[in-house]
């Protein structure tokens, strides 16, 4: 299970993985990997790609997973299930560029649909278990919403964006549950619970 860490590792680790199988080669350029905040549409780059995260959402698929056990033997708070849902959006001068970029994009992210630990972990060592791992998907966003994006960010400039979703992302708690005072003694009581007049 993640520390809260986990959303930027989880950012970082997806633009690491496009940025390790990228070949200059193939483009005739050099092309940036970039996580953006709405910012950095104003002067965004030349060529490349960037990630932009804009939802956190509770992963509802998930039952809420215990609260792990500490090595005091106390237990946590349960751990939080997230979905990541982030815009990749692929730049270039030229129309030809951003759509050799997007196709390359999402077929690398199609290659490599989980992201091992040891990913999640290169930038910030200890943000998840070794055996954790976290599912990307392309997902879906109405036209109106993705447009409403660029109008706020892109100064009304739509540049090619492919909306993907990162899930099972599980943060952990890091406050101990805290146990109740012990029982100090026990009372049994009965009542009637028919009605004053059936009795």
């Amino acid at each position: 299970m993640a520390d809260y860490r986990a959303v930027a590792a989880v950012c970082d680790a997806v633009m690491s993985l496009l940025r390790s199988n990228y070949d200059p080669a193939d483009f005739d350029q050099e092309l940036e990997f970039q996580v953006y905040t709405g910012r950095d549409f104003a002067q965004p780059m030349e060529a490349g790609v960037s990630l932009f995260l804009f939802r956190i959402f509770r992963d509802v698929t998930q039952r809420n997973p215990a609260g792990r056990l500490g090595p005091n033997g106390e237990r946590h708070h349960a751990r939080l299930p997230l979905e990541l849902h982030f815009l990749l959006t692929a730049w270039g001068r030229e129309a030809s560029l951003q759509h050799t970029i997007a196709g390359w994009m999402t077929r690398t992210l199609e290659d490599a649909p989980v992201l091992p630990a040891g990913l999640l972990n290169a930038r910030m060592a200890g943000v998840f278990d070794p055996a954790e791992n976290i599912e990307l998907l392309m997902s879906e966003l109405p036209t109106e919403d993705l447009l409403h994006i660029w109008e706020v960010f892109g100064q009304n400039n739509y540049e090619l964006s492919v909306p993907y979703m990162a899930r099972s992302v599980r943060i952990a708690s890091t406050r101990a549950v805290l146990p109740g005072d012990p029982v100090q003694e026990r009372i049994f009581d009965y009542r009637s619970i028919l009605p004053e007049g059936a009795r």
